[in-house]
């Protein structure tokens, strides 16, 4: 069972000692309270470790799919560092082999959504889950267990030695969000997948994929081809244009999933749509195509023609095609900044488009703005600033609705991290300045006065790319304050606290380091030497 909140980590001393043929001690291995998200509970069994060996097997729940999904990803993970074969075999109800063992269902004391155990011995390592998302939670922890060097993309030395005890843990928000604009400036697919590889080790579940703004539509539409000819040829500046097929987006999903994230797709409106009004004359209320829009604000001339029947002829088209290709649960349907549009305006577009998006199986999601005009029963709703429509979020909360909470000011980590860097031009500072402390300094349930705590569905860190220009400025903007967005979603609330967070963080850099993410070494943060 999970410790109480205020024993959120407990050290428990055993006499247990290591069995014939075990590591005489857990030397060498990393210490089990250095996660990041920190775990709910973790037990120490001092003396015992478990060695990987060359003639080392994961063993994965016979029949299912998702014990073997999560087995055959750790053991993908394991075999270019190790040098091992590292065969995926099925595991019986009775057997208890030698090994990594993913278990699905069966004993496991950890019945939350998410939930995970890990428990090492000198025998073997054993994941027990109640779900496919648990177990990948416990590879993710597991992971962080390893030495650094399992980490690298080639074979490196043993020994592959994890430390003994037991891991029991289980997310305090279901939602765990990082969204990825790729409007503004398109990321090449292989980028976003790099992108995914990181946020997947510190248990962000969602990526949010911010696919059309006023600069650049980037996904392919068979139906509407012109929307990425035209409006997918350029971005912010003029530069990095591009877009992703059907086929390349589907790989980005699946790559995503494979890893225990879940794509959501962005369509914007009923502003923010220049690009898409730019690529057909008829979208637009005078039945002129502007010239496609480069700027590095919001196009004056991004508005939806409300009143045409086309518009949502066209948007149940894109709406479909998304839908089709996005095995997940929600379409994000924008909504922010709408703010010279009259309630009845915003009424009425968001009613029409929730029922193309219900009409497609898709749950409804969208910015504060829109909480107005949702039914909280059906839909979410994402909060990132104070002062715009607060009693209206407040009112969805309270009907039960429901709200993922991404503050401008915290959770924003396209801001820059001080007024000097990134230098100018990377970085935004129109919420001001965020240091890694400042991700972390916030509270979900303290960032709308009134919200009910139990409206709140999680968190997200979002990055915009009006001034990012590539995947190595994305990553130092993004890490490391995306950890401290990672823990605040995870992690129990009496548990928040600075001082013993900047530790676990720093264990993190070397790991980022060896995984070729350009994380900015922050001075908030005591790095190891190496980092």
């Amino acid at each position: 069972m999970l410790v109480s909140a205020a024993l959120a980590v407990t050290a428990i001393l055993s006499t247990a000692t290591a069995s014939a043929g075990s590591p005489s001690g857990a030397s060498g291995t990393e210490p089990l309270d250095r996660i990041v998200p920190q775990p709910a509970e973790v037990r120490t069994t001092p003396g015992v470790a478990f060695d990987l060996d060359p003639d080392g097997a994961l063993y994965a729940t016979a029949g299912s799919g998702d014990a073997k999904a999560a087995a055959d990803f750790l053991a993908g993970l394991l075999r270019k560092p190790t040098g091992y074969a590292l065969p995926v075999r099925g595991l019986s109800a009775s057997a208890k082999p030698a090994g990594i063992v993913l278990a699905l269902g069966g004993a496991n004391s950890v019945t939350k959504p998410e939930g995970y155990q890990l428990q090492v011995t000198s025998r073997a390592v054993t994941i027990s889950a109640d779900d496919r998302q648990g177990l990948f939670n416990g590879v993710a922890t597991l992971r962080q267990l390893l030495p650094v060097k399992a980490d690298r993309q080639e074979r490196m030395p043993g020994p592959w030695r994890i430390r003994g005890g037991v891991i029991s843990d289980a997310p305090r928000y279901a939602y765990r969000g990082a969204l990825l604009d790729v409007a503004r400036h398109h990321l090449p697919d292989a980028d976003v997948k790099k992108y995914i590889d990181t946020i997947a080790r510190y248990k962000i579940n969602y990526l949010h994929m911010h696919l059309i703004d006023d600069q650049g539509w980037r996904l392919q539409i068979k139906s509407w081809p012109e929307l990425t000819t035209i409006g997918g040829s350029t971005g912010t500046g003029g530069i990095l244009g591009g877009f992703y097929t059907q086929e390349q987006y589907k790989s980005i999903v699946d790559y995503a999933y494979a890893r225990g994230v879940t794509v959501i797709p962005e369509i914007e409106g009923p502003i923010h749509m220049h690009s898409a009004l730019a690529s057909y004359a008829e979208l637009n209320c005078d039945g002129k195509a502007p010239e496609p829009y480069t700027g590095w604000l919001n196009s004056e001339d991004g508005r939806l023609c409300l009143d045409s029947p086309v518009t949502y002829e066209f948007l149940d088209d894109v709406i479909g095609e998304i839908a089709a290709l996005t095995p997940g649960p929600y379409i994000h349907i924008g909504g922010d900044e709408a703010h010279d549009l009259s309630q009845a305006e915003l009424d009425g577009h968001f009613e029409k488009v929730a029922k193309l998006v219900e009409k497609h199986g898709k749950k409804v999601f969208g910015w504060q703005e829109a909480a107005g005009s949702f039914d909280p029963a059906t839909t979410m709703t994402e909060f990132w600033t104070t002062g715009i429509n607060d009693e209206q979020v407040i009112a969805a909360g309270k009907a039960g609705g429901k709200v993922v909470m991404a503050p401008a000011t915290n959770a924003y980590v396209d801001m820059k991290y001080t007024e000097s860097y990134p230098e100018y031009p990377v970085g935004n500072a129109w919420a001001g300045t965020t240091t890694v402390a400042d991700s972390y300094d916030w509270k979900p349930e303290e960032q709308l006065a009134g919200l009910p705590a139990n409206s709140i569905a999680g968190v997200e860190a979002a990055l915009f790319t009006e001034t990012v220009f590539g995947i190595n400025q994305a990553e130092n903007l993004a890490f490391p304050r995306m950890l401290s967005i990672a823990e605040i979603g995870w992690a129990k609330a009496s548990t928040h606290d600075w001082d013993t967070f900047k530790p676990r963080l720093a264990a993190q850099g070397p790991r980022l380091r060896e995984s070729r993410v350009n994380y900015y070494p922050s001075p908030d943060v005591p790095w190891p030497l190496g980092s």
